[in-house]
């Protein structure tokens, strides 16, 4: 896949899935504003992609779920490169907790990161693509709890799939400026947070039919398709990758 001259825009992309995200667009010629809530995070992936790949990734830190940083994100593609070709909503937070018990702290930050935080950059997004007159891709990052109950994930599961409703609702706003969007729902995915548990591997290992958990960089290929121009006719739709679990859905060992 091919992103020469095109311009990207991922948050939540200090580490795990958004870094991969970032790091083949740039190999694949994009050039890159990588987004983190963590200055250092950011700037250390930034310096290793552009390292990597001699590409041009710029970080920007601050919380994806801030209006303010949404503007700044979107205009410094514009000033930088003169537009706006993918937007990339990938971050997200997970908070644990019972149903019975869930604060409306937690309740209110994990919808102000998942959900505001995405609305608003597809938002920003795609009156910056309007304008352009040439289109662009929209892409969210779902998970397969918004298709399967999880314990203790009542609020991250109902925006998982709210985000996947708002996909689908989108192409009745903007197709008829061709820009596509859609959403990817990864299921249990090595990262530098989940190897944190160290049995996270083995049981996801034991109850995933493909035999292991996706790799970061089995969700970035799928994302690069959903933006690339092999996707053009494909909007509306979330893409499930997680190795066959929904088929099957036990859950993780305690």
């Amino acid at each position: 896949m091919n992103f020469e001259n095109k311009t990207a825009i991922v948050t939540g992309a200090g580490q795990g899935i958004g870094f991969e995200i970032c790091k083949m667009l740039a190999a694949a010629g994009a050039r890159v504003i990588l987004n983190d809530i963590d200055p250092e995070l950011a700037n250390q992936a930034a310096r290793q992609i552009n390292g990597e790949n001699d590409a041009a990734c710029i970080a920007i830190a601050g919380d994806s779920g801030d209006l303010m940083i949404i503007k700044k994100l979107v205009g410094l593609a514009v000033e930088k490169y003169g537009r706006l070709d993918i937007a990339i909503a990938n971050a997200g937070i997970t908070l644990y907790g019972n149903f019975l018990t869930y604060s409306p702290e937690a309740f209110n930050k994990v919808m102000h990161v998942n959900l505001s935080g995405s609305f608003f950059l597809a938002q920003a997004a795609a009156n910056q693509m309007k304008l352009q007159h040439s289109g662009g891709s929209i892409l969210f990052t779902s998970s397969v709890t918004g298709h399967q109950a999880h314990k203790n994930l009542a609020a991250y599961g109902m925006s998982k799939a709210a985000l996947e409703m708002l996909a689908k609702n989108l192409v009745i706003e903007l197709s008829g400026y061709k820009i596509n969007v859609n959403a990817i729902a990864p299921g249990a995915t090595l990262t530098e947070r989940t190897l944190l548990d160290p049995a996270y591997n083995k049981n996801w290992s034991e109850i995933t039919p493909m035999g292991r958990p996706a790799s970061t960089r089995d969700i970035a290929e799928t994302a690069l398709f959903l933006v690339s121009e092999k996707a053009r006719h494909v909007t509306g739709q979330t893409l499930i990758v997680d190795g066959g679990w929904t088929s099957v859905s036990p859950p993780p060992a305690d």
